[in-house]
Formats: structure tokens, sequence, C-alpha cells
């Protein structure tokens, strides 16, 4: 048993020498599924799969603080042993020899897999969240990216209720208890991070992409008229990744998920993506923040992430480089190139801050931020294409995904592709804008002046002394420009400007703060416009300038809801409450409807507006106080944040 006692005593000080992949290769898992609602805990039965590369005498799969029973190997009883975060094996594993290991375990788990609205108003929901959090705090797997598995899940629950996981669904088997059996097929191995499943009430929207896929897009049963503007271009943009990338989708289908108060705006499990139902939108909210950046960049994931995965945390932007790249590049199929130009100029002006800041890292650092890993990630691409051409740089990728597809990739791996593709030695692009820690800002802004689109908009700046500022603002460059210049010389803003686009407007909506009466007339039209974010300011600039005709702007924007956060509506009670003459009988309910909005049933973002209005107004009651108190208890770490900060600040 020596090698049981080096693993189990002295794992983390030689796991280089233990690597359990070079010693065993899961290959599949099929697990039978329940779930304890009122205990918030998941159950099952599981049938591993495994080949072994070098004999020896254990193997582990991780679990997290679980009850494991009835361990067996090829159905007869093994020696194992649980230490509440591995599950080890012990037997006389023999060199290539395939095994089948059985169990059966229980698990309450604080993270990765949550439950929601099971004991509060918001919608009842079960789902995971397997990146950052390990998978195997629910299901016993195996955290190491390098052994990618195949998972099939047969998930049993309520027949009220749908389950959706990765892969296609082959039977929906009904049992004798009111619950049906929802059994998924996997075809092709993943890593454990990408198991998901969801349980929730939906309805569901199917597309075919162009090659044959199915789509199946998702929603609330209350939200059939948001699912066009939810979903806009998905069929679009899949049909342009699969002939941009040049490699098939390599799933069996694509599924798409909203659910309450995610973690994250979206996360890209195989074949079915998860997100936040806060992107759920109407086609005025769609005009302000919609689902399609997201939507694109976790639909590129499933072949950069998910078909080939980073070997570690120093390449993570082989993953999310790759997707916000691909993602702008769908984008830019949908509204041209300027757009295109224009999210690269962001991320360029976020990059050159961070790096102000001294906050920047190399690409290759693990420990590297977001912003690092993902827009100086997409601007590596960027200025690589640039660099060796297209035709090279789609041979490179293509040929990247077919040698790694279904393993794990390095940097090297990827720039050796583009170098054998190009004919060019690329070790001082490699240098320049991978492994050196600044972000390279004078090639970044050089490649950006190539956009005449930018050229203008960099020439369009008042902040310095310009005379052509009035001209500009009635003249025919872009509307990102306009808007640029509204925001530096509001004072400028004429009857013409409110001639322009919506973004023009917000910007105006946004900017006039002090609104001359000769421009009143004009500055009523933004409560029309198909944007809540220019309705919102607009509100409360006219009801901040024109005190006497309040109760208007009231009844002109009485029935306006706004977007996921109901941010026009928010607006309007806080604004009504703080006008005694209007409607002063109906205070109190427009308090109390505030005050509604702290509760459970509503998503995190909204209850975080209500409570930061109510703490302006001084006017957090016992229901708030309570609604607060949950909150610091909620799943969503932003939720939890703000609550613990509220309640500091309402005790002091």
């Amino acid at each position: 048993m020596k090698q049981v006692i080096v693993c189990l005593f002295f794992i983390w000080s030689i796991v280089g020498v233990c690597q359990q992949t070079e010693i065993v290769d899961f290959k599949h898992l099929k697990a039978n599924l329940s779930f304890n609602t009122e205990e918030s805990s998941v159950m099952g039965e599981l049938v591993y799969r495994f080949k072994i590369r070098q004999a020896t005498d254990s193997i582990y799969i991780d679990a997290i603080s679980m009850l494991i029973d009835n361990v067996k190997v090829n159905n007869q009883e093994t020696k194992w042993y649980n230490d509440d975060k591995k599950l080890w094996i012990i037997n006389d594993f023999k060199t290539n020899t395939t095994y089948n290991l059985t169990f059966t375990y229980q698990a309450t788990p604080k993270k990765a897999l949550y439950f929601v609205g099971w004991d509060s108003a918001a919608p009842n929901q079960i789902w995971t969240q397997g990146q950052g959090k390990y998978t195997s705090n629910w299901l016993p797997s195996i955290d190491d990216t390098n052994d990618k598995i195949e998972f099939d899940l047969n998930i049993t629950f309520d027949k009220e209720y749908d389950v959706v996981a990765n892969g296609n669904l082959v039977e929906k088997k009904p049992n004798n208890d009111a619950t049906i059996t929802w059994i998924y097929n996997m075809n092709n191995p993943m890593p454990s991070y990408l198991v998901a499943l969801v349980v929730g009430k939906y309805n569901k929207k199917l597309d075919i992409s162009a090659s044959g896929i199915p789509l199946e897009m998702y929603f609330y049963p209350k939200d059939s008229n948001k699912v066009e503007p939810t979903y806009r271009y998905t069929k679009q943009m899949f049909n342009f990744l699969e002939e941009e990338i040049g490699k098939p989708y390599p799933w069996q289908n694509y599924k798409q998920i909203p659910v309450h108060d995610f973690l994250y705006a979206g996360m890209e499990n195989t074949s079915a993506t998860i997100f936040s139902d806060a992107f759920v939108v109407d086609s005025i909210a769609f005009n302000d923040r919609n689902y399609i950046n997201v939507n694109a960049h976790e639909l590129a994931h499933q072949w950069f992430g998910d078909l080939v995965t980073a070997k570690s945390g120093e390449h993570h932007w082989l993953q999310e480089g790759f997707a916000t790249y691909y993602a702008l590049l769908a984008e830019k199929s949908v509204f041209g190139e300027q757009h295109y130009y224009w999210q690269l100029y962001q991320y360029y002006q976020e990059l050159v801050t961070q790096d102000r800041n001294s906050k920047g890292t190399s690409l290759l650092n693990p420990k590297s931020s977001s912003l690092t890993f993902y827009k100086r990630g997409c601007w590596v691409l960027h200025a690589l294409r640039k660099r060796i051409g297209d035709l090279a740089f789609k041979k490179a990728v293509k040929t990247y995904l077919n040698k790694y597809q279904f393993k794990n990739a390095t940097t090297s791996d990827f720039i050796l592709e583009a170098e054998q593709a190009s004919g060019e030695d690329l070790s001082e692009f490699v240098t320049l804008w991978i492994k050196n820690k600044p972000f390279p800002e004078t090639e970044a802004k050089a490649l950006l002046m190539q956009s005449t689109f930018i050229q203008e908009y960099e020439m369009a700046d008042c902040e310095t002394v310009n005379s052509k500022c009035a001209y500009y603002l009635e003249s025919g460059i872009s509307d990102q420009a306009k808007a640029k210049i509204v925001r530096q010389v509001p004072h400028l803003v004429t009857s013409e400007t409110f001639k322009n686009a919506i973004e023009v407007r917000q910007a105006i909506a946004e900017s006039v703060s002090k609104i001359p009466l000769a421009l009143k007339s004009d500055y009523e039209t933004l409560l029309n416009d198909a944007s809540y974010k220019t309705k919102e300011a607009a509100l409360y600039h006219l009801w901040l300038n024109f005190p006497d005709e309040r109760e208007v702007f009231f009844n002109k924007t009485r029935h306006v809801i706004g977007d996921a956060t109901k941010n026009v509506r928010l607006l309007w009670l806080v604004l009504a409450l703080s006008s005694p003459e209007f409607e002063p009988d109906n205070n109190m309910l427009y308090y109390n409807e505030l005050v509604n909005y702290t509760s459970s049933a509503y998503n995190y973002e909204l209850r975080i507006s209500a409570f930061q209005y109510l703490e302006v107004l001084k006017a957090c009651n016992n229901i708030c106080q309570e609604n607060l108190n949950e909150a610091t208890k909620h799943h969503n770490w932003r939720m939890v944040t703000f609550a613990k900060d509220l309640k500091k600040r309402l005790t002091n």
C-alpha cells in the first residue's frame, strides 16, 4: 500500500509526482440524480468507467463533504476511503485495463449547485455553476481540467418542472410517484466544470441552424413577448461562427437557459449555456442592455474552452480571449465594422487605464484580471490576424481546433500553428503582446487608427479648445462622436441635436442637467424614446427643472416600468414620494410598492436599487430591514456584499 500512503499523506507537497492523469483516464460517467429541495441536497447513483494507464493500487475522485456508500469495482466490494475532499479507491489496478466504479452519494453543497426560491419568494429553480466553484461540491468528479469525461445525466424530479442538462434529451420517463426522469446523453468528453443542469418552469423556442444543429431557447412562460428581443440574432451569429471558425459546432445541440440571480452574466456549459434572466428584455430594453454579446461570447466558448481547453491557468486567455474576440466578430457580422472598432477602442481604453493604475500583468500570469484575459486576449488575436493575414489566421485556428479537439492546449501550441500557417517567426510578437507585462499601447493605437471611424472620433474632442465643436454636432460624424461632444460640452446642444439617433439623445438626457426653456419641448420628447435609460434620465431632469409641471411628467410616465431592474418605475416612485403635492393620498401605496421591490421575488440588481433609494429617503422600515437581513445570506456575492455594507450603514 506504499503509493496509497504517499498520495494520501503527501499529496499537496508532491503533486507533481502524483499527477493522476498520468495514471488513470476517466472515460465515462452515468449519473442517476435526484434532489431534496427542503434540505437543498442531491443524491446519486454513479457508474464511472476508467482506464488505468500505469499500474497502481489507488485512484481518487474529488468529492467535497459527501456521504458515500456502496463502493464497488467491477461489481465487487473494494477498499475505499473518504477524507471529505476525495474518495480514494484502493485496489490492484493493472495497466491498460478498463474498470467500472459504482457507488452512491449524498451532498448538501455550499456552492456550485444552487437551490433558489424553495424557501423564499424567488422562482423555484435548481442550477449549477462549476467554473471557479468546482463541480465536485455536488457531483463526485475530477477537478483537473486535463481529464475529460463523457457525462450522461439521468435526473429525476417533480413532473411539474422542466429539467435541462448537457447533451441530447433521449427520453422523459414517467415514474409512479409524480416524477419524471429526464435522460440526457453526451457523445463526447468535457471537463467536469462544464457539467450543468437547470430545474425550473420554462417554455422553449426551437430553431435550426444552417448546418442542422437544434437551437433551444428557453424562457419563463410569462416572458413570451420577450423571446424575440432576448434571443435576437442568435441563429445568425451561430451560422456566422460556424463559417468563420471553419470547424463545425462540436456538440449535439445548443441550449440557452435564463436563471434567477445567476452569479455571472453567463456560463458556457457544454451545449447548455446558463445566463442571468436580467438579460431577458423587451424591444425597448434591448437598446439599453441586451444579451447579444453574452450570447455570442458563451457560444464561442463551445469551441474555445469546451472543445479545446487550456492546460492550466497560465493559458486561460486561450478560452476567454478567443471567446471575446469571436463574440466581437459575431457582433460585427450583425452591426458592421464600425461597431467592431468601437468595441476594440473601448477595450483599448480600459487596458491602458489598467496599466496606468499599475495593475497590468502578462497575459500568461494565471492571476491576471478578467480584463487582461478577456480584452487583452481579444486584442492579441486582432493584432495577430493583422500581422499574418486572414487566410493564415483562419488556417491556424482551424488546425489548432482539429489537433486539440477534446483535449487540452497551451499558448505555444496555438502560436506554433500560427507560425506554420504563416511561415513567420512570431517570437517577437509573442514577447510584445503576450509575455510582456505592459499592454502594447502604441502598437494597439496604430492598429485602431487604421479605422477612419476611430480617427474621426479622436478628432472630435472638445475637452481641448476646439472651435469646430458646434459644427461637429450638426455634421455627418458618427453618433458615438456626437454623443462624446454632448457629454463634454452639453451647453452646445440645440434643437437640431435632438434630431440624432438614440445614442446621441441618451447623451443629451444624461448630460443636459440644466434645461434651457427654449429646449424644453425638445427635451420632453426624450420621454418617448425607445430607451429606458433615456426615459429615466429625462424624467429626473424634467422633474428637477420644472417643478410646476411635475404632474404632467408623472402622468406621461405613469405606466413605464423599465428594464429588468424596473429603473424607470423605481425613479417614478421615489420622485412621487418626494413631491408632497402629487397624489398625497397614494403616498403609502407608492411607498409600499417601493419596499416590496426589496424582497427576494425580484432580481438582485432591482433589489439593490430599491434598497439604495430607501436609504436616500431614510425610509427602510421593518419589512425592508427583514428583506435586508435575508439578502445577507443570498447565494449571489454581489447581493451579500451590498446588503452587509448597507446594514452597517443603517446601524451606525
